[in-house]
C-alpha cells in the first residue's frame, strides 16, 4: 500500500536575477543603524535585513542608505506587507485591523505596541530615511488600511 503523504522529491534548474548591490546595501544600512532593528532594537545581525523603503524594482528604489531601514525579519515582513507604516516624521503606525486583532504576545508586544513610537534613527542625519520616500510608502500603507 502506498503512503498518500509521501511525495517524491524533484528539482528544476532555473536562472535567477541577482541584485549585485544587495550585499553592499545591507552592510551600509546595518552599519548606519548600529546593527539593530529600527523598530525593536534587536541586535542579532543574522536576524536583521536591510529593508527598502521604496522597493528595489521601483524607479525611486535606489540602493542608498536613506532608502533603507535596518529591520528584524518580522518587522521587515510587516513593513513590506503594509501591516506597519512609517510617517514622514518617523512615527510607526499600525494598520487599524491589526490593532483590533487578538492574538498572542508577538502580535501584542512585537507589532501593536509599536504604534506611535518613533523609529531608531542613524546617528548621522545624512543617513536618516528620506522623508519623501517615506511619504510615498506611507501613502501606500494608508491605501491598504
Amino acid at each position: 500500500m502506498e503512503d498518500s503523504t509521501y511525495f517524491k522529491r524533484s528539482y528544476i534548474t532555473s536562472t535567477i536575477r541577482q541584485r549585485l548591490h544587495q550585499k553592499s546595501f545591507r552592510e551600509r544600512v546595518l552599519e548606519a543603524y548600529s546593527s539593530q532593528c529600527a523598530f525593536c532594537k534587536l541586535k542579532h545581525t543574522e536576524l536583521l535585513d536591510a529593508a527598502h523603503i521604496i522597493p528595489d524594482a521601483d524607479e525611486l528604489g535606489e540602493p542608498m542608505v536613506n532608502n533603507g531601514l535596518s529591520l528584524c525579519k518580522i518587522h521587515h515582513a510587516a513593513f513590506d506587507s503594509n501591516i506597519i507604516g512609517i510617517t514622514p516624521d518617523y512615527k510607526i503606525m499600525v494598520r487599524e485591523d491589526i490593532l483590533l486583532e487578538k492574538d498572542g504576545p508577538m502580535l501584542r508586544h512585537g507589532i501593536q505596541q509599536l504604534r506611535d513610537q518613533k523609529i531608531i534613527l542613524p546617528k548621522s542625519k545624512l543617513l536618516w530615511p528620506d522623508q519623501n520616500r517615506l511619504e510615498v510608502k506611507y501613502n501606500r500603507f494608508r491605501e491598504v488600511g
